[in-house]
């Protein structure tokens, strides 16, 4: 059985253990996203769009192929292709998120 690298953002952790928002690398040039507390849940996206989803967020714009929808604590995302998946998480660990990808830290994966 191979383990799959996921990586989180080096932001994410403080006060919440290890949960968060987590990136790896699957076959044919796709990336998994999914949040650590519930990994059942994930979103397949290719490279292309976690490429448009990562430059969304590091120029503070809303993706437009990638669903970001805060609600109270917690921010739903799904994507297009796949609107019936979704990835919860909490504001804080998407903040972390965001941080990481603004440091340029999962831009290895597009």
């Amino acid at each position: 059985m191979t383990t799959v690298p996921w990586q989180k953002s080096s932001f994410s952790g403080g006060g919440e253990g290890n949960d968060c928002v987590e990136l790896a690398p699957a076959p044919g040039h796709r990336i998994r996203l999914r949040e650590s507390d519930t990994p059942a849940e994930e979103l397949a996206l290719d490279t292309a769009l976690l490429a448009h989803l990562l430059d969304a967020l590091k120029t503070d714009r809303a993706p437009d192929r990638v669903t970001v929808t805060p609600n109270g604590d917690l921010v739903h995302l799904r994507t297009a292709v796949a609107p019936e998946a979704t990835v919860t998480t909490t504001r804080k660990k998407w903040r972390a998120f965001v941080l990481g990808v603004r440091a340029g830290e999962f831009d290895h994966l597009v």
